[in-house]
């Protein structure tokens, strides 16, 4: 490089042009894990979670990256991002990561995730296939990722979540045993709390306004 030319920028792409599922079904799994473990770490400010944000473990390499359907960093603020730079987040890889299996996934692509979760940091990686039923995981011992011989009832040391298969669909359970709750019925509760403070506002305007005209000022709080 001549003398007084700037070194190129480095652009990191904050899109792979993949999409994050590959069908509905995918996407649910995804949904679920996303929402769920969001609500479970809403109190704490150092944990991040992410689904289908692009990771890039080495400065100056926007080559050497991969997005996780889902991925929990430990040791982390939250907010946005446009993609996961590791250098810029005290160099602290994405401790948990889910992989959720289409029929287009591919022996080899999962191979190179594989090392690469290997290669660079991730203690627990979890594999689930929906359309099968089949879930897999792999721990961090003496620096490589080793298999889970038993998925059922396994719980995450990071998580603290339990893992279950019940009839053949994924389930988790938080710590406290209570179960992650599906989307669907996630919305539902909101909705329906929702409705019940709306209900609620509705009964003290009416109150109020019955006690005004008893001659009563009812009291502001």
């Amino acid at each position: 490089m001549a003398a007084g030319q700037r070194a190129p920028e480095i652009v990191y792409p904050e899109s792979d042009g993949q999409p994050m599922a590959e069908n509905t079904r995918q996407l649910e799994v995804i949904v679920y894990l996303y929402d769920n473990l969001r609500a479970l770490f809403a109190d704490r400010e150092d944990v991040f979670v992410a689904a289908d944000l692009l990771w890039y473990p080495v400065e100056g390499h926007p080559e050497i990256r991969t997005a996780p359907e889902v991925f929990v960093a430990f040791g982390r603020p939250k907010g946005h991002r446009g993609s996961y730079k590791q250098w810029e987040e005290d160099n602290i890889a994405p401790q948990v990561v889910f992989e959720i299996l289409s029929p287009g996934n591919r022996y080899r692509p999962l191979l190179e995730k594989f090392r690469f979760y290997e290669r660079y940091g991730v203690e627990e990686y979890y594999q689930y296939d929906p359309d099968f039923g089949i879930l897999e995981g792999w721990i961090r011992r003496n620096g490589t990722l080793e298999p889970i011989e038993e998925m059922q009832d396994w719980v995450s040391p990071r998580l603290g979540t339990r893992f279950t298969l019940e009839k053949g669909e994924l389930v988790l359970y938080r710590p406290d045993g209570e179960r992650f709750i599906p989307y669907v019925e996630l919305r539902q509760r909101m909705e329906q709390a929702e409705r019940r403070a709306q209900e609620a506002e509705q009964r003290a305007q009416r109150l109020a306004q019955r006690l005004r005209e008893l001659g009563i000022e009812p009291e502001e709080g």
